[in-house]
């Protein structure tokens, strides 16, 4: 096989470069980065950390050996844990000293090295660490956003080598780059979360832990949905970039809906609920007057997200000038149903449901896990498009994974 020249390869990391800057959704770009990288100098796994203050969390791990070990269409578990941001691990020594390190085999660091390798996950899993590059990710204000490590580079005949003063060129520029896009996900994200605070000061349910797993979940289910339809690549990743985002804001509309009836710690009564059922409309015209993919999937899933497969949900269809004035009394004629429900609705419909099942509130306790899981498949062509039902119980383990990420 013959290699890349140097202006193929350069060429391929502006390539790289551009679909991240075409990426909005801070997870889905720490994602991205990371297989991008990979992809860039032909490594077999990696992990990407970010900064939490003074520590560092793992966000992303992608291990090819391991995957194919799986079945089609299943991920590796998600990991997720933080440690401190200092010289002793390999990581944290590469985001406080803001230096790139090259390690040929992490089982022959230098006996005087203040950093270590922990060998306990290759224990764990069978998997043998060898070469590792790991570069920090330092915005032009030179604070350390995160780090990405790049582990086992592979020759054209799947051996694995050391990463050479080529690939340290590559990713360097590779890094210098993907951080702008960082910072830029990084503030579209907090414009996000800040407008979710909003919601939570009316509304104690809408937190930032269960709008993080409803659109987690909300990805999961679109990305094995995806495998199952064969979706190509390209319009994959932009569909779930966007569902991420708009997930998140499924419930914004809520700001619009008086703190007596939010706050109260109580069942509603029908009026009340009636009133409640207000905010898809409220929070659909605050997207009504732009036209991009992330605002008209945000419509869409905010208006859409309370409807049902069988068409008796709210809030139906509703004269255009509702949007234009969601205050505006009107009356639901025609309901909504099956595949006129958007997809992006139908997918947080499901991911709302089953998280608001799980999950205690002061007039409720949390159901059963099972409990949970039977009324799910009760509620297949009836509330739920019944391929997402089918799709829900496929991923369960990573279910499961995203709520122990994301606790109240």
């Amino acid at each position: 096989m013959k290699r890349s020249t140097k202006e193929e390869k350069l060429q391929s990391i502006i390539q790289s470069e551009k679909f991240l800057n075409q990426t909005q959704d801070l997870d889905v770009l720490l994602e991205t980065l990371l297989t991008e990288a990979r992809t860039i100098v032909n490594a077999d796994a990696g992990s990407i950390y970010v900064v939490e203050e003074d520590r560092l969390r793992i966000k992303y791990a992608q291990n090819n050996t391991q995957l194919k070990k799986l079945s089609a269409g299943e991920k590796l578990p998600f990991v997720s844990f933080s440690f401190p941001m200092n010289e002793y691990s390999i990581a944290g020594y590469v985001a406080s000293k803001k230096e790139m390190l090259n390690i040929a085999d992490v089982y022959n660091i230098a006996a005087d090295s203040t950093f270590k390798f922990n060998t306990q996950p290759d224990k764990d899993t069978g998997y043998r660490t060898k070469s590792m590059l790991t570069i920090p990710l330092v915005a032009a204000s030179g604070k350390t956003l995160g780090v990405l490590q790049i582990i086992n580079a592979q020759d054209s005949h799947a051996n694995t080598i050391a990463f050479d003063e080529n690939a340290e060129l590559y990713l360097n520029h590779f890094a210098a780059n993907a951080t702008i896009a960082l910072e830029r996900a990084s503030l579209t994200r907090a414009m996000i979360l800040r407008t979710i605070k909003m919601a939570e000061f009316r509304d104690p349910k809408e937190t930032g832990a269960h709008v993080n797993r409803v659109a987690s979940f909300a990805v999961e289910l679109y990305d094995r949905w995806a495998f199952e339809k064969e979706v190509p690549f390209e319009i994959q990743h932009k569909y779930r970039d966007t569902l991420r985002i708009a997930a998140m804001l499924h419930d914004v509309g809520k700001v619009g809906i008086s703190d007596s009836i939010l706050k109260k710690p109580a069942r509603f009564t029908p009026e009340e609920h009636d009133i409640i059922k207000g905010h898809a409309v409220i929070g659909a015209a605050l997207f009504n007057d732009i036209d991009t993919d992330i605002e008209n999937m945000a419509r869409d899933v905010a208006l859409r997200h309370h409807e049902r497969w069988d068409g008796t949900g709210y809030p139906g269809k509703i004269p255009p000038e509702v949007l234009e004035n969601p205050f505006t009394p009107y009356q639901i004629r025609q309901g909504v149903s099956g595949e006129e429900i958007p997809l992006s609705a139908r997918i947080v419909a499901l991911a709302d449901v089953f998280d608001a099942l799980s999950s205690k509130r002061v007039y409720k306790d949390s159901w059963k896990e099972e409990d949970v899981y039977e009324e799910i498949r009760k509620s297949s062509g009836t509330h739920f498009d019944p391929d997402l039902v089918t799709m829900f119980f496929a991923i369960l383990p990573r279910i499961k994974e995203i709520q122990a990420m994301w606790p109240d």
